[in-house]
């Protein structure tokens, strides 16, 4: 990782917070085969360390909220997992996080929720392995909502940028529920179509994942957020040659 690369582009902070535009390819927290991290990154900038109370796959850009004390965090941690009642009596995300995508081909309908269980993975996943429990136990009911944006063709391939929103947080949801609808985001090198991916980098120059974290929806919290915030980041250069106008 660059010296460059370590700069931080933040776009909020107060006494409670910070929220930081993340670029691709950095990785949120430590691990193995991880040198440089976000949080690795800002325990060089801050004393003491923020805390993450929510995080981003290394692949994915845009925003993401650290908090600058342990009180902070177990706040922010109860906003982010709370739920809230929407205009038609259904359950919502207290806290709004919102991405943008492209993905292969045209969704129909054009708006709608994709409910699909998903194979538990991670820690939870190598324990069920390493205990023999059935298949059928590692599976979690997972919830995005999608809105399409608009559509632009590159190299004779029809692909779509969509809003989404998560419902639920399972690990790379938003990658794995697109590629079970046969709509894979472009650039995934880990659930997307991996012939398109290879065709796309050569003739239009796709070297990420086209997902972003655009915006991040506070609503007024006494102490943490008073008045709330609303606040965007605009999608990166490389989503350019995919997306129309």
């Amino acid at each position: 990782m660059t010296k460059e690369s370590r700069s931080l582009d933040i776009v909020f902070e107060n006494d409670f917070c910070v929220i930081l535009n993340k670029p691709p390819g950095l990785a949120t927290q430590g691990g193995q085969g991880v040198s440089v991290s976000l949080d690795s990154i800002l325990s060089e900038k801050y004393s003491p360390r923020p805390l993450l109370v929510h995080r981003l796959d290394r692949d994915t850009s845009g925003l993401i909220l650290v908090a600058k004390t342990k009180e902070a965090a177990a706040g922010f941690s109860v906003l982010l997992g709370g739920e809230r009642n929407t205009e038609k009596g259904k359950k919502g995300r207290v806290v709004i996080k919102r991405y943008l995508g492209v993905c292969s081909g045209v969704p129909s309908p054009p708006r709608g929720v994709i409910r699909l269980k998903l194979e538990a993975l991670g820690e939870r996943r190598a324990k069920i392995r390493h205990t023999g429990a059935k298949q059928t136990e590692t599976l979690q009911e997972s919830e995005t909502s999608y809105k399409l944006v608009s559509t632009t063709v590159a190299g004779e391939i029809s692909c779509s940028l969509l809003e989404l929103e998560l419902g639920t947080g399972r690990m790379h949801q938003i990658r794995r529920h697109l590629a079970r609808v046969s709509h894979p985001l472009l650039g995934d090198d880990k659930y997307g179509d991996f012939s398109l991916n290879k065709r796309l980098r050569k003739s239009h120059g796709l070297k990420r994942l086209l997902l972003h974290a655009s915006r991040l929806v506070i609503p007024p919290a006494p102490r943490l957020m008073p008045e709330g915030l609303d606040i965007s980041a605009p999608l990166p250069d490389y989503f350019s040659p995919f997306v129309s106008g």
